[in-house]
């Protein structure tokens, strides 16, 4: 690794870890950066698809002239896997917030569960959860939510590929999901929740795969900056 191959345009794969914004992983490594060599003062690197804070995994990072090459990566198909609770939701359908209102959950049944996660396969109409940084009348939506204010969301068209239940142990459901740009598994899993009548948010959330680069392959912050020392 030279500053002329960084400034030249490298992929870099970063397992973002948990509580980290994508926006501090990314200042993270530019600072890395900036200290291997004088000439990356001022290199370009930009990130091709958010990851919220309270979830970990794969990160695709450009440098210098691949930043050009970002909308490309973030149209590609995305892999997770993670967990969903049911039997209680949330206002931003994660841990962000604390539990708003719980559900009885006697009527549930594996064949229910499994038959109602096939409702959400395919082309489907989702609606961002309210804690996001999508903007409304110029203003993020997690600025309304933070404020007590009420705002209509649009739904938006989304393709997931497919959503599987990898485990079920109640109130906890394990799945693994592909899925288009701009789907929110917070939302899917909000939208199961109302699907089966008992209410449920995303406890844990990992991204695997971004079209074909995997989280197998991607440096931790910490081995990326040893790679530099090497």
């Amino acid at each position: 690794m030279t500053a002329q191959s960084f400034l030249a345009g490298q992929i870099l794969l970063l397992d973002k870890p948990l509580n980290w914004s994508s926006f501090q992983a990314v200042n993270k490594l530019k600072y890395l950066l900036k200290r291997y060599s004088p000439e990356l003062k001022k290199i370009k690197i930009g990130h091709a698809g958010t990851l919220d804070p309270l979830a970990t995994g794969l990160l695709i990072i450009c440098t210098g002239k691949f930043t050009k090459r970002i909308t490309e990566f973030q149209n590609l198909p995305k892999t997770y896997t993670g967990q969903i609770c049911l039997g209680a939701t949330t206002p931003s359908f994660d841990l962000e917030t604390a539990i708003n209102e719980t559900f009885p959950m006697d009527h549930l049944s594996e064949a229910l569960i499994l038959e109602k996660v096939q409702d959400f396969v395919g082309d489907i109409s989702q609606k961002p959860p309210i804690f996001s940084a999508i903007k409304k009348d110029g203003i993020r939506l997690y600025e309304h939510a933070r404020n007590d204010e009420a705002v209509e969301i649009v739904a938006r068209p989304v393709h997931v590929y497919h959503f599987k239940i990898t485990a079920i142990h109640l109130p906890y459901l394990d799945f693994e999901i592909k899925c288009s740009k701009g789907t929110y598994i917070r939302s899917l899993a909000n939208d199961l929740g109302q699907a089966l009548n008992c209410g449920g948010h995303l406890t844990a959330l990992k991204r695997t795969k971004i079209g074909d680069f995997e989280v197998i392959n991607a440096d931790t912050i910490e081995t990326f900056e040893a790679r530099l020392k090497e």
